[in-house]
């Protein structure tokens, strides 16, 4: 079975919502693309998890461009709606640095995160995360 057939659920649910590709190449599934709201990609990235060792599996560039109502609705939110996908190498103070100017406000992306990072050092490449 092949990493489409074994994500097959996520691609499905990914039907409608992700402009882009699920592409299987090197032993991992590619997923590249862009969704309108955070709601829908945190709805692909749930599908994905459905997998328990998905993250041996997959590489995923999945942003979100905010167009429409949606996007407008999550933009007026605390979290801003705006999220980033961990690359290989990525530190936290980097990703603040980008992302709020600063790399001493990595602690921010790390508190708006506590539901899935458990130490600010410890990111690996594919999560999604909220920027503040």
């Amino acid at each position: 079975m092949g990493l489409r057939d074994k994500y097959a659920h996520a691609i499905q649910t990914a039907k409608g919502k992700f402009d882009g590709s699920a592409e299987e190449r090197d032993g991992k599934l590619y997923w590249k693309g862009t969704v309108r709201s955070e709601a829908e990609a945190n709805e692909i990235w749930n599908a994905i998890k459905t997998i328990p060792d998905w993250r041996n599996d997959v590489v995923a560039d999945i942003k979100v461009t905010g167009g429409g109502a949606a996007g407008a609705a999550a933009g007026a939110g605390a979290a801003g709606g705006r999220t980033y996908t961990v690359k290989s190498g990525d530190t936290l103070s980097a990703i603040a640095k980008e992302h709020l100017g600063s790399a001493n406000d990595y602690m921010k992306i790390f508190e708006a995160n506590k539901d899935q990072l458990s130490d600010p050092d410890k990111i690996k490449p594919g999560q999604v995360l909220r920027i503040p």
